[in-house]
């Protein structure tokens, strides 16, 4: 028909984006996977001794199971959660967890960057001493221990391989566990538990910020879909929960929250002997992240602990009293 124009429109398909994670079957790990998986990404995890069925199984200090990964997966974005993150086995292990936290990492950094895929490493407030908070991401580094030492040390061969490469650092980690064990933050539950009857010392010098995994999820997945579209989302960022605690403040705060007792937990005001030393506060200024708005509102504490503990109550129908 004169004057008619018949337009045909294509469809154009956009390929859902793929992201692998590493120790995908850990606190931080399994939150990662379920925050990328709620966002419509294609989520490949890798685990190795916890490894399950839906995860592939790769030692990651094997560099051609590295390349074997990548080659398999081929993600468009790595967030490297895997590490050994207890200060104290590291201290004792030190070689199996430097080439975990160092050498594996420049492993992966390097296949990212040869893939193209954006790479994020999830560092921790440890590379710090704790003596001038709070710290920006520009502030000099100066571990106190061996675990922030590989941290640190992972960081550096993260932009040395992948310059293009996040560096996420994060304090101490909480969140939906599968053993009360999994975080130091949750383990808590355990002295609470002792009460009244048997006394408790706990740490009263660290100030701690409580971070819940869930939050770092949302924003590693958040600066992901950025730094896909944005080369200029690249060095080092900080994230924190914003509530200063000790571990004593921390059990106590806990058991208010399930209305049990408290006066047998004794705040300890000197660190123990033999443990490796931690410093006295590694507050992380996160205005860098807030500035992109690339960063969430942490959950309040008391809230978030107990929704991630309600599940290791001797009885659970409180929660349904609470809410339905």
């Amino acid at each position: 028909m004169p004057g008619f124009e018949v337009r045909v429109s294509e469809e154009v398909l956009v390929p859902t984006p793929r992201v692998l994670v590493t120790g995908a079957t850990g606190l931080l790990g399994r939150a990662v996977c379920k925050e990328f998986q709620n966002n419509d990404w294609c989520v490949v995890g890798s685990g190795y001794r916890r490894a399950r069925p839906q995860h592939i199984r790769c030692d990651l200090t094997d560099e051609d199971a590295v390349r074997g990964l990548l080659h398999q997966s081929k993600p468009d974005v790595i967030v490297h959660c895997a590490a050994e993150r207890r200060p104290d086995v590291v201290e004792r292990h030190t070689e199996a967890a430097v080439n975990l936290n160092v050498h594996a990492t420049g492993t992966l950094a390097r296949e990212a960057a040869a893939n193209g895929a954006v790479f994020i490493y999830i560092s921790s407030d440890y590379v710090f001493d704790g003596r001038n908070p709070p710290y920006g991401e520009d502030d000099t580094p100066n571990p106190l221990n061996v675990y922030g030492r590989s941290k640190l040390e992972g960081e550096r061969e993260t932009l040395r391989h992948c310059p293009g490469a996040v560096v996420l650092r994060v304090p101490v980690l909480y969140g939906e566990v599968e053993s009360v064990m999994e975080s130091a933050v949750t383990s808590l539950w355990l002295k609470v538990q002792e009460g009244p009857t048997e006394s408790c010392t706990l740490d009263h010098c660290q100030q701690r910020f409580p971070t819940d995994a869930r939050d770092v999820a949302i924003v590693c997945r958040k600066l992901a879909a950025r730094a896909r579209q944005d080369p200029s989302i690249r060095g080092i960022f900080h994230f924190s929960g914003k509530e200063q605690m000790t571990k004593y403040e921390m059990a106590v705060a806990i058991a208010q929250a399930f209305n049990l007792p408290s006066n047998h937990l004794i705040p300890l005001t000197e660190q123990p002997a033999g443990s490796a030393p931690r410093p006295a506060n590694s507050h992380l200024n996160c205005s860098r992240l807030e500035l992109l708005d690339l960063s969430v509102e942490p959950r309040p504490f008391t809230s978030a602990i107990s929704d991630c503990l309600w599940p290791f109550t001797p009885d659970k129908r409180w929660r349904q009293t609470v809410f339905h």
